[in-house]
Parts: structure tokens; sequence; C-alpha cells
């Protein structure tokens, strides 16, 4: 097991703590963890159904670790997704937690160079649109597909040229 895939097991909790913090008018608290590496962090929320409920975070670090980084998705998770209203406290422990910390991505080709189950996509254009869809997701089960999605969160048209890249992850959900 990597040092990462140690470090992220701890993650899911931080997340729902950041969260409760917030909801309850705290400060969530980022303590530093030194040595913990910086990476771009994706905080995804779920219900009961298994239906999804949130989900944001970063391509690049925005905090100084992943810890912090993590604290802070969450938080964006629970109340800024536009696609659903905030999260409610009486509503929160039902949720479950799943935690991806992202690799750095590399330029890819094509097609070809993708695989939905094992990596996860971004699609940039010259115009600053750029769109992600991480890894394993449920019913995308081939790379035109997966790229067709991250296309339509960047609001990028089928056929308007595209910069591919892909990145792994290391995912951490609450036992």
């Amino acid at each position: 097991m990597s040092a990462l895939e140690q470090l992220s097991r701890d993650l899911p909790a931080l997340a729902r703590r950041a969260i409760a913090a917030h909801l309850s008018g705290e400060r969530p608290s980022a303590a530093a963890h030194p040595g913990a590496p910086a990476a771009g962090v994706f905080v995804t929320l779920r219900n009961p159904d298994g239906s999804l409920r949130g989900c944001i975070g970063s391509i690049a670090p925005v905090e100084h670790d992943v810890f912090a980084e993590t604290a802070r998705s969450a938080v964006l998770a629970a109340t800024r997704d536009p696609r659903f209203p905030p999260v409610r406290p009486d509503e929160l422990p039902r949720l479950s937690i799943e935690v991806s910390v992202l690799a750095p991505d590399e330029p890819v080709s094509g097609l070809s160079d993708l695989d939905p189950e094992h990596y996860g996509v971004i699609v940039s254009d010259g115009a600053g649109r750029r769109g992600l869809l991480l890894p394993g997701i449920d019913g995308v089960d081939d790379a035109a597909s997966q790229v067709a999605i991250a296309r339509q969160k960047a609001g990028i048209g089928a056929g308007e040229p595209v910069r591919l890249s892909r990145f792994r992850v290391t995912k951490a959900k609450e036992a």
C-alpha cells in the first residue's frame, strides 16, 4: 500500500467532520499534516440509494495538503454543487462520502489511450473551457461516452477540437 493510499483512508471521516462543522456554524479545522502531499481532490456525496448528492473538487491543489484540500472540497460539495440544494444538517448522517485524490494528469493522443474504469479524463479547448470526469462511474463504460460527458460538463460541442488528458485517482470510501 502506497503512502498516499494509507493517508487517504482518513479522508472520508475528515470530510464528514468538515461538513458537520460547517453546517453547525463552526469553521472546519484544517490542521497541517507535515509531509502530506498537495494534490487535487474531489469529494463525492451519495444518498442512501447510491444516487449522487454532490460532487466538487479541484484538478490542481488549492490548499497546502490533501487534508486541507479534502476539507475544502467536502464543504463545497455539500453547499455549492449547483445541481443540488445545500445539504441539511439532518441529512448528513444518511449520506455516504467518497474522496478521490488525483494524480497529476498526462496528455493523451486519443480515445485509445483512455480507459474509463482506470483513468479519469480532462477535456479542454483553446477558450479556457475544461471538463473533468472521474474514473469508475457506473454507466460510463467506454472512452467515447466518458469524453462526451466531460465535453458536456465543459460546454464544449461534439465537433469542437479538444485536448485530452488522463489521470489516476486514489479513492477512499467510508466503511
